[in-house]
C-alpha cells in the first residue's frame, strides 16, 4: 500500500503513512480527510489573475504615496505658517488627490479580495486531493478564516502552510520562509494601516495633519512590500501545485 500523504513510499505495516511521514510534525496534528467531491482543478488562471490584481493594488498604493507626499508637503508648509491663495490651492489639490487615492485603493483592494479568495479556496481543495490527511483546518476556514476576528491573525497562515506542504514536490518539502515573510509583513501592514487611519481621522491641525500624512506614507509603502511578497507566494504556490498535479494526476480544466 502506498503512503496516503506523500504517495511515494510504501506505508508502514498496518498503517496508511510511510515511516517518513509518520515522523513529520503534520502527522501529529488532527487531520481533516478530503471532503466529498474534492477534485483537482487548475489554479493557473486564477493564480495569474490574482497576481495581476495584487500588482494593481500595489500600483494604487504607489498612487497613494504620491498623494501622501503632496499632503505631507503642503501640511508642512501650513504648519510653518504659510498662507495665501497659492497654499490654499495646493491644499485643495492635496485633498482631491487624497480622496481619489482612497477610491482607487478601495476598488483595487475589493476586486483583489474576491479573486484572491477564489484562488485560495481552489488551491485549498486541490491540496486535499494531493495530501488528504495533511490539513489541520477544515475547508471552510479557507474563506471564513480571513473574516473571523482574532483567528484571522493566524488561521490563514496555517492553512497556507498546509497547502504549501501538500503542493511541495513528492518527498521534497519546500521551506516556509517565503510564506512566513509574507504573513509577517501582512500583519505589520494591518497595524500600520490602522495607526495611519486613526492619525488621519483625528487630525484637526496642520501639524497633526503633517504627522498623519507621514504615517500614511509609511503605511502605503509597507502595503506595497506586502503585495509584492503576496505575488511571489501566489505564483510560487500555483506553480508548485500545477507541476505536482501534472506529475501525479490529471488536472480538470478551469
Amino acid at each position: 500500500m502506498i503512503c496516503s500523504r506523500c504517495h511515494q513510499f510504501a506505508a508502514a505495516p498496518g498503517g496508511t503513512l510511510c515511516a517518513r511521514c509518520v515522523t513529520t510534525p503534520e502527522a501529529t496534528a488532527q487531520p481533516f480527510a478530503a471532503a466529498p467531491m474534492a477534485r483537482l482543478r487548475s489554479p493557473v488562471g486564477l493564480g495569474r489573475a490574482t497576481a495581476v490584481l495584487l500588482a494593481l493594488v500595489a500600483a494604487a498604493d504607489l498612487f497613494a504615496i504620491g498623494a501622501d507626499v503632496v499632503m505631507y508637503n503642503v501640511s508642512g508648509d501650513l504648519a510653518d505658517g504659510a498662507s495665501g491663495d497659492a497654499v490654499s490651492r495646493r491644499a485643495d489639490r492635496a485633498d482631491a488627490l487624497y480622496a481619489a487615492a482612497g477610491v482607487v485603493q478601495t476598488v483595487a483592494l475589493l476586486a483583489c479580495i474576491v479573486v484572491f479568495l477564489c484562488w485560495f479556496y481552489r488551491v485549498r481543495v486541490n491540496a486535499e486531493v494531493l495530501s488528504p490527511s495533511g490539513h489541520t483546518k477544515g475547508r471552510g476556514w479557507a474563506i471564513g478564516g480571513w473574516f473571523t476576528p482574532i483567528v484571522n491573525l493566524w488561521f490563514p497562515r496555517r492553512i497556507t502552510l498546509d497547502i504549501w506542504d501538500a503542493s511541495s514536490p513528492w518527498g521534497a518539502p519546500r521551506p516556509h520562509g517565503l510564506v512566513n515573510a509574507w504573513w509577517t509583513l501582512w500583519i505589520i501592514s494591518l497595524v500600520a494601516d490602522r495607526s495611519a487611519f486613526s492619525a488621519y481621522r483625528g487630525a484637526d491641525t496642520a501639524p497633526e495633519l503633517h504627522s498623519a500624512a507621514r504615517h500614511m506614507l509609511i503605511s502605503d509603502a509597507i502595503d506595497i512590500a506586502a503585495a509584492a511578497l503576496a505575488i511571489l507566494v501566489v505564483l510560487r504556490l500555483t506553480r508548485m501545485q500545477h507541476e505536482k498535479a501534472l506529475d501525479g494526476a490529471v488536472l480538470v480544466a478551469a
